[in-house]
């Protein structure tokens, strides 16, 4: 099996009665437990128009993570770049880099990340932002690169700091620009698990190797809520499965407790979205987690899951992250 390295993935979510404060403090905890837990990377994703999310200012969220943290890498899951500038998000992450050499992703999608409403806010006059996605990585990528790929308008700070790119998406198209430009895929698995395999098979065919990477390298992003038994995998998953009926039922709220016998309580059409629509989802005690994460990555073959972990209780969330890379370590000992 190959061997594939460990990140974590974050909305800075609000439990229940939370204020913004406490979301972020709560993602400072999580980002330092899992710093010393040795994961490579953690992730923050921009959400706009949500009371249940503190990461809507991504390069803010990072920036105050890094000043956080010892050694894990720090980044966007992703900026949306059809909402900024193509320029500002290299002067902005050029100065992060310059802040902190070495631990700084820059991880790009071109999905909105919230409400239509709220996007034409955001995007004002730029609606076909989305159509210009693989033009605007390229342009980032120049003005973030060395002097002798500059033009006119340069990044300052940005040239020279060559901070890494990541093209992160759901579906085939995302795939086939992050082949064309020869970067690293991170594909959401954690909500769009049935293009996987499609996506990933389009992204190692057509990859063009590039000064940025020579082979092709997949990042796949999963949830993972792990326990000491599987009854306690499935009873604090209550707050994970709520997510998912939130969503598509346009009722997005912030982490609810967990409720004994809670997939009891749905309805019928509640149960069938969490039939049809759940993201990639692995869950129960050690044990349960080494099955499924030899069954994923035999299947998939990605050099790294980056993961993310519903959970109410913070310190059961830390205490699910342990418990992944206890299984990890043990299977590449």
């Amino acid at each position: 099996m190959k061997k594939f390295d460990i990140s974590v993935l974050s909305v800075a979510p609000l439990r229940q009665g939370e204020i913004m404060k406490q979301g972020i403090d709560s993602a400072v905890s999580l980002a330092k437990a899992v710093d010393k837990l040795g994961y490579k990377r953690i992730w923050f994703a921009e959400h706009h128009n949500h009371d249940a999310y503190a990461s809507a200012a991504t390069v803010l969220m990072v920036q105050h993570i890094l000043a956080n943290t010892q050694d894990i890498r720090v980044g966007s899951g992703g900026i949306m770049l059809p909402n900024h500038s193509p320029l500002v998000v290299a002067e902005q992450f050029g100065t992060l880099e310059t802040l902190y050499p070495n631990r700084v992703d820059l991880g790009l999608g071109r999905a909105p990340g919230t409400d239509q409403k709220t996007a034409d806010i955001i995007r004002r006059s730029n609606h076909n932002g989305v159509f210009f996605f693989e033009r605007e990585i390229r342009d980032i990528l120049r003005y973030v690169g060395n002097e002798s790929v500059q033009e006119d308008v340069r990044a300052y700070p940005g040239i020279g700091t060559n901070v890494p790119v990541f093209v992160l998406g759901s579906s085939t198209d995302s795939a086939k620009i992050a082949a064309n430009l020869g970067l690293p895929y991170a594909f959401g698995a954690q909500f769009s698990p049935h293009a996987i395999e499609e996506a990933l098979t389009i992204y190692r065919e057509n990859f063009q190797p590039s000064a940025y990477l020579q082979k092709p390298y997949v990042i796949a992003c999963i949830n993972v809520i792990a326990a000491d038994s599987s009854e306690e995998a499935t009873y604090i998953a209550a707050s994970h499965l709520q997510v998912y009926i939130d969503i598509y039922t346009n009722n997005l709220s912030q982490l609810i407790p967990p409720t004994k016998n809670f997939l009891e309580s749905l309805s019928q059409a509640e149960l069938e979205i969490l039939h049809h629509r759940l993201g990639y989802t692995i869950m129960g005690d050690e044990e349960t987690v080494r099955r499924e994460i030899i069954d994923f990555q035999q299947t998939y073959q990605v050099d790294e899951l980056i993961v993310i972990s519903s959970i109410y209780d913070l310190k059961k969330e830390i205490h699910s992250y342990e418990i992944l890379k206890h299984v990890v370590d043990e299977l590449f000992e």
